[in-house]
């Protein structure tokens, strides 16, 4: 009776570890932060780092993008949380933004940012409530991230200088 415990144990203990392999492999985290931030987000335990949060908020607020992006990585360091990623993507968009064109490799980078905020929302939309931000939801910024990045005729408009940024 005892051999056989130890061998249904093992075969358990096989079994936990061949389907967390199949887990990472399907998740594909770079990080060990990811990992864990993963695991804890699964469970219910994941949370932001509020005060990181707020600092890169007040770095977007005054358009340093660069630095708002470390700061939100700060605080979202498994990128579970699909506010902060939203706010990553519209880094992306106002940095890339410009009068006569726009950075593509920015805002490839937003809509990569804006993918993740999707999927990790539960209706695979995300809607900030923040006054500050002229789009408040993905829709919008998706939009606006596929207009740039399109080549047409309203390329060569020159009425276009005089638009706002968003």
């Amino acid at each position: 009776m005892r051999a056989s415990v130890i061998r249904v144990a093992g075969l358990a203990c096989a079994v936990c570890y061949g389907a967390f392999i199949v887990w990472l492999y399907g998740q594909q985290p770079r990080t060990i932060s990811q990992i864990t931030g993963k695991i804890r987000a699964e469970v219910g335990a994941y949370r932001i780092d509020d005060a990181a949060f707020a600092e890169g908020r007040r770095f977007f607020g005054t358009d340093q993008f660069a630095e708002a992006r470390i700061a939100f990585a700060r605080a979202d360091p498994a990128r579970q949380d699909a506010t902060v990623q939203f706010y990553v993507a519209y880094s992306y968009y106002r940095e890339g933004w410009g009068r006569l064109y726009h950075d593509d490799r920015l805002y490839r980078a937003g809509l990569e940012a804006l993918d993740a905020a999707e999927a990790l929302s539960p209706n695979h939309g995300v809607r900030v409530d923040d006054p500050t931000l002229q789009m408040a939801t993905s829709t919008e910024l998706r939009a606006e991230l596929d207009r740039g990045i399109a080549k047409d005729a309203s390329d060569l408009n020159p009425l276009k200088v005089f638009r706002t940024r968003k």
